[in-house]
């Protein structure tokens, strides 16, 4: 048989230092229109997550991450943000929200915010002033003149397409020209050229860091920028077709956005801001963590940790287990996946690690329900900083949300009421499952704004609160063990045993574990004794819920027997 390794050494061996709140902590991501309506109008809000703190301090969470909550006219769901120094309004007030941060601090759970600084809406004033042409907001878009063809009509500058799909270009009357979107008609492009864009951007960043808030999170960091249009003579060029098989003009796939992101100056931008988190946390001597999200290649993701030019930022979420393990992978992929991150970082920077987002098919319907103990397992365990979106610590499942009720405009913009399940993402934002109760417990409507995911009935936190062996009560136990020196300090090893077995080993000094999940459907039996110095019995910490296995079970190292799906953290007898 053959064997997979890698060990990454060094990384984890100055176990002396203190370690600072951020780098071993839990984030627990809450989409507050879905959490906890405390109001009766069907919709999420501040008070609602105000109620379940208790909640997240009990689950073992660190700091929770709230996606915007900015005064929007929500047709991106707060992606469209017409306001960042105000509260929307159906999550509740800025009173509210300082309740929030006081209610949190006392509980010692951190408050995270999420900044959407590629775009405004366009019912924004900037906007709306912009597209009027008023000298102050004049430039603070991406502003471009229409392509007249031979036969003397308007069209778009240029091919660019959208992430939402069709031209990133409308027309504004006002102006007589296009401006540039590369999310929804209704997001506008900042234009990052001006200085003064990147100011206010930085304004913001302060205002809301003077609030008490811990840190802040950038999503779509690397859209910030378009290529120079001076470079092309003034006019910003056509992107290249990728040549993908059974696309068209509309789809995003369709090109290659070598124009629209990933342009060497964004990293610049983002030394600014850190600049700013910096200077906050050098004056309260407490750090105000910056975090941003770019869908991008490993070699440009992890230059957002800094280099010896631009300073970086503390955590650049990491998507690949979301973006690049998929059903068909195996326990190859995994391993894969996990140690090119960890061999790409910088020595010394903080791996991260996250399963699910608001975007993303939750785990129990990208997989199967069978291995969401595997997959938080993963999370908590491996080296560095956790993210959870909320539900998977009990298994939720995609929501069935019918075309009619559809909201997601990604969706929407696919015109086609068959297949716009394929791209919807409102079935991983239906709410949260509290109970069998009302509306799974979620609020007291008569109709809430996305429909509760069917089998809430037996599938919510109440009863698995009251289950012996439930999912909820392996994440909790994950997480009082993640506490340990081996997770929070320890050194990291990992083994693909079979195509099917993936197993990592962590330690500190004596202490050390061993993590080993079948991924795949069938029987399998491993040899444990694979990894250095691993011998004799292990005795079981933790084992997933469908496992045969119970706390303090001793097994063999030498021959673990697995069932399909089982997963089993097991400590090494001394």
């Amino acid at each position: 048989m053959c064997f997979i390794a890698i060990v990454i050494d060094a990384r984890y061996e100055n176990v002396n230092v203190k370690s600072d709140w951020w780098e071993t902590a839990l984030f627990y991501q809450i989409y507050p229109r879905s959490f906890v309506d405390s109001d009766g109008d069907g919709i999420g809000d501040i008070n609602g997550i105000i109620s379940r703190l208790d909640y997240l301090k009990e689950l073992g969470v660190d700091a929770t991450w709230l996606s915007p909550i900015f005064k929007s006219p929500m047709y991106d769901f707060g992606y469209d943000i017409s306001d960042y120094y105000t509260i929307q309004p159906e999550y509740g007030s800025l009173e509210d929200f300082e309740q929030l941060i006081k209610k949190a601090n006392e509980l010692n759970i951190k408050i995270i915010l999420d900044i959407v600084p590629n775009h405004t809406s366009n019912e924004s004033e900037w906007f709306l002033k912009s597209s009027n042409k008023e000298e102050y907001y004049n430039n603070w878009y991406i502003w471009e003149n229409a392509h007249i063809d031979n036969y003397g009509r308007r069209k778009p500058p240029n091919n660019w397409v959208s992430v939402f799909r069709k031209s990133a270009w409308s027309y504004m009357p006002s102006r007589d020209q296009y401006y540039l979107h590369q999310f929804s008609e209704s997001e506008p492009d900042l234009n990052y050229r001006n200085p003064v864009v990147a100011e206010e951007m930085k304004n913001i960043i302060k205002y809301w860091l003077e609030k008490g808030v811990a840190g802040i999170r950038l999503g779509s960091i690397n859209y910030l920028y378009e290529t120079d249009k001076d470079v092309f003579g003034g006019h910003f060029p056509d992107e290249p077709l990728t040549g993908k098989s059974g696309l068209g003009p509309d789809d995003y796939d369709y090109l290659d956005h070598m124009y629209t992101k990933d342009q060497e100056e964004t990293y610049d931008i983002v030394s600014q801001f850190r600049e700013v988190f910096d200077s906050i946390t050098l004056r309260d001597n407490f750090t105000r963590v910056m975090m941003t999200v770019a869908n991008t290649g490993i070699k440009n993701a992890v230059r957002y940790y800094g280099d010896s030019i631009h300073s970086g930022v503390h955590i650049p979420v990491n998507n690949a287990l979301i973006n690049e393990i998929t059903k068909e992978s195996d326990a190859r992929d995994i391993k894969y996946v996990i140690d090119r991150w960890l061999s790409y970082k910088p020595l010394g920077k903080h791996a991260n690690w996250v399963t699910g987002n608001h975007d993303t098919s939750r785990v129990a319907s990208r997989f199967r329900p069978e291995l969401v103990d595997a997959f938080n397992m993963l999370v908590l365990l491996l080296p560095g900083i956790a993210f959870t979106y909320m539900g998977e610590e009990i298994g939720m499942v995609n929501g069935f949300v019918p075309w009619v009720e559809t909201k997601d405009p990604l969706a929407c913009n696919t015109d086609d009421p068959v297949n716009f399940i394929e791209v919807s993402r409102d079935p991983v934002r239906t709410p949260f499952q509290w109970s069998n109760g009302k509306n799974a417990g979620f609020s007291t409507a008569d109709k809430t704004w996305l429909p509760v995911a069917d089998g809430y009935e037996s599938l919510n936190l109440a009863t698995q609160r009251s289950t012996v062996r439930s999912h909820y009560q392996v994440y909790r136990t994950l997480t009082n063990l993640r506490k340990r020196h081996a997770f929070r300090l320890g050194r990291y090893e990992s083994l693909a045993l079979n195509n099917e077995v993936f197993a990592f080993k962590r330690w500190y000094n004596d202490d050390t574990y061993i993590i080993v999940m079948n991924v795949g459907k069938s029987y399998q039996v491993v040899n444990l004794t694979a990894f250095d110095l691993i011998f004799g019995q292990l005795e079981v910490e933790v084992s997933s819920v469908l496992s045969s296995r119970t706390y303090s079970e001793n097994v063999l190292a030498n021959f673990l027997d697995l069932s399909a799906d089982e997963a089993l953290v097991l400590r090494m007898q001394i």
